[in-house]
């Protein structure tokens, strides 16, 4: 995102404007950190979850209190994603996968996948699985940051596309807000 400023400059002495240009390149505005502070709170709790133990009197542990359901698919979905992580960096390596512009992945024929089906149904497994943990996520969102509203799930869909976009490694592919496919870095 570019931002341009013009200031314009007089001095008494001097009858002529001076005009300053300022160009901000990639400045996350205040909704995107918003969001991705938002989103690191549920991994937040993820981390919670998975170190929190409590010993009583005599030494036995004492179970953990139950999770409200919406943050409990929220743990389980950033448990799966990051489960997932690796197979899908491998196939949007090999451009099996891409970034969409509405915050979800896309599923390209390659043609490892003309001799290997079992990889073809294990990348498009991934991606069902990853677009409905992105889902829940996003929904969560919404649901914890006081900022938001039940219809705002669009906005935070573009937000995290656009974050999606800019974490997306050299050579990936990317939609653009256009509705275009690019490999990032290859425009």
């Amino acid at each position: 995102m570019a931002v341009s400023v013009s200031l314009a400059l007089s001095a008494v002495s001097c009858a002529r404007l001076l005009e300053v240009k300022v160009d901000v390149v990639d400045q996350r505005t205040a909704l995107e950190n918003q969001v991705l502070g938002s989103y690191q709170e549920i991994g937040g709790d993820l981390v919670l979850l998975a170190s929190v133990r409590s010993i009583d009197k005599e030494g036995r542990l004492v179970p953990t209190p139950p999770l409200p359901e919406g943050k409990k698919k929220a743990v389980r979905a950033m448990q799966r994603s990051l489960f997932n992580r690796d197979d899908i960096e491998r196939f949007k390596a090999i451009g099996a996968l891409g970034e969409t512009s509405g915050g979800y992945l896309e599923f390209f024929d390659v043609p490892e996948f003309r001799e290997d089906p079992e990889a073809e149904n294990l990348a498009r497994s991934v991606m069902e699985e990853e677009n409905e943990d992105r889902k829940i996520l996003y929904q969560r969102i919404v649901e914890i940051n006081e900022s938001f509203r039940e219809g705002d799930l669009g906005k935070i869909e573009k937000i995290m596309a656009g974050l999606n976009r800019d974490s997306a490694k050299e050579g990936e592919w990317i939609q653009l807000d256009s509705g275009q496919w690019v490999q990032k870095g290859r425009r």
